[in-house]
């Protein structure tokens, strides 16, 4: 137990600065999306209450979006208000609407009429009323459900880390990117002391919020005037640092930088690595700033920032670009598909592709090796004759793209036993485990040299081509001549091996990705 614990501090120690500016990305949306929701959630439920039929379609749409899968959500957004954290605030808000528009209803509607009644009698005005009657009456019950709403924001903002907005679920990711029960708890132990400390700081503005003739009498405090006062300040002071001084500390941010490039990755550890090595080639040859737009979930989610501009350039690969981007039939012939994704990104998207970097992560299937011996599988044919009596557990995109699961299925007649989908990691510690046979791996994937899995042997040519290559608006790079030159020092620079050997220091050895990033280049002479 104590190894656990030394480990975990050790960690702490070595991603502390990190570690705060993640956790102030992270107050910083969660201010921005609570505030936000008040703005839009107490006087929308204020309108709703004097008509039966605008509540129940308002309070059943907000019951419907939170019905909605949050990364699904993530992905729908990205393309309309594009990648950071406006798309993760707004996502929030969806979420942390209900809690706050059905409180503020029921509090108000649950009123006595007789109340309301007695107050018009005596010449108070609508206004006056809302003010002076309904809505002290409602506070404790509108309070609750912003302290509801509040404490959903701080743990629903980590899947905003998967659209590049940073904050606490981006170490969340690298934990589980990297297999690392470390990172994750760095990660998840701030988001849970955060949500405690806001839902605490909103009690106080509850307390305070609440006339005390309508408290119950065991929590009636009586306090000289003095006292109300140093309370009330001292609320003040929480709520303002909590969820006003984040909100300050954006200001920088959002006035920008003239001469930034936007640098963008997506969200497993080799795109990481390479982002922070393209990242690093920039801020260390040029005077240019740099944006990291890193964590983006997927090629799709990616190629949108890159079309609406928010993203400069990024790496990928030539058998990923060609059938999900550019929608076309792959070949097993390495030149013709770089070829082709190089015309059709310049054509389509305004894209400059480089050379291969001088890697290729190309897809393979993977076994266990008793699982490998046990049946006597070490090439793709011979799986396929006995994928009856196996279990799949893939990565979901393996399961869904056209070129590769069902591509499988319907040409070779592959039919596993089962099917799971399973993300990073997750599906490695499944096959340790023995819960699935086989999954889809890469050629540079570290975990398999950790695992000491058995790489099927491709000997059918089922899976096309995979060269690394970098993709770079061709706008920026006749805005900014000095990059084209500097970038292209990277072409055939980077091995499998070196590729490998970077992905088993993040992912096995709990090395950071830019520390990594920055030893390479600096092997290379170019840092």
């Amino acid at each position: 137990m104590m190894d656990v614990i030394q480990s975990f501090v050790v960690v702490f120690l070595e991603r502390r600065e990190e570690l705060a500016s993640l956790l102030l990305e992270h107050m910083q949306m969660t201010s921005s999306a609570v505030l936000l929701s008040l703005i839009i959630g107490v006087p929308l439920g204020l309108a709703i209450t004097g008509s039966k039929g605008w509540s129940t379609f308002v309070i059943g749409l907000a019951n419907i979006t939170q019905s909605i899968p949050s990364l699904g959500l993530l992905a729908f957004l990205v393309p309309i208000v594009g990648i950071g954290k406006p798309s993760a605030v707004l996502m929030v808000i969806v979420y942390a609407l209900l809690p706050i528009v059905k409180n503020t209803y029921i509090g108000i509607t649950s009123i006595d009429q007789s109340t309301i009644e007695s107050a018009r009698g005596i010449g108070l005005s609508d206004g006056r009323i809302m003010l002076k009657i309904k809505l002290p009456l409602a506070i404790a019950t509108i309070m609750g459900g912003v302290r509801i709403s509040a404490v959903t924001a701080v743990g629903t903002v980590t899947i905003g880390a998967f659209a590049g907005a940073g904050g606490l679920g981006w170490m969340i990711n690298l934990g589980l990117n990297a297999n690392d029960v470390n990172l994750v708890l760095l990660g998840a132990i701030p988001a849970c002391m955060l949500a405690l400390a806001v839902d605490a700081v909103l009690a106080m503005v509850e307390r305070i919020l609440t006339p005390e003739g309508l408290k119950s009498p065991d929590k009636i405090v009586h306090l000289s005037k003095p006292h109300r006062v140093l309370r009330t300040a001292a609320a003040a002071i929480a709520a303002f640092a909590v969820l006003v001084a984040p909100l300050l500390s954006m200001i920088p941010e959002a006035v920008g930088h003239d001469d930034e490039i936007v640098v963008g990755s997506e969200n497993f550890t080799e795109a990481l690595i390479l982002g922070n090595i393209y990242s690093q080639l920039i801020q260390r040859n040029t005077n240019l700033k740099v944006d990291e737009k890193f964590n983006l979930d997927g090629t799709l989610v990616t190629m949108n920032a890159f079309d609406s501009g928010d993203i400069d350039m990024f790496t990928d690969y030539t058998g990923v670009l060609a059938p999900n981007v550019l929608d076309l039939d792959v070949s097993t012939d390495v030149d013709q598909v770089y070829e082709e994704v190089r015309d059709g990104m310049a054509q389509n998207h305004g894209a400059k592709v480089s050379l291969p970097l001088g890697f290729s992560n190309t897809y393979v299937l993977a076994m266990s090796r008793e699982a490998s011996e046990r049946t006597g599988i070490t090439t793709l044919s011979e799986l396929v004759e006995q994928s009856g009596t196996l279990r799949l557990g893939c990565t979901v995109a393996f399961s869904q793209r056209p070129d590769l699961l069902p591509k499988m299925e319907s040409e070779l007649g592959v039919a596993f036993l089962s099917v799971e989908g399973l993300e990073g990691n997750i599906r490695y510690q499944a096959i340790a485990s023995g819960q699935i046979d086989v999954t889809d791996a890469y050629e540079t994937d570290a975990m398999v040299k950790k695992m000491d899995l058995v790489e099927l042997e491709d000997d059918i040519a089922f899976f096309p081509p995979y060269q690394a290559i970098s993709i770079a608006r061709s706008d920026t790079l006749a805005t900014y001549p000095e990059l084209e030159p500097l970038m292209a020092k990277l072409e055939g620079a980077i091995s499998g091996e070196d590729m490998m050997e970077m992905n088993y220091q993040v992912d096995i050895e709990g090395r950071t990705p830019r520390d990594v990033a920055v030893e390479f280049l600096q092997s290379k002479g170019l840092a």
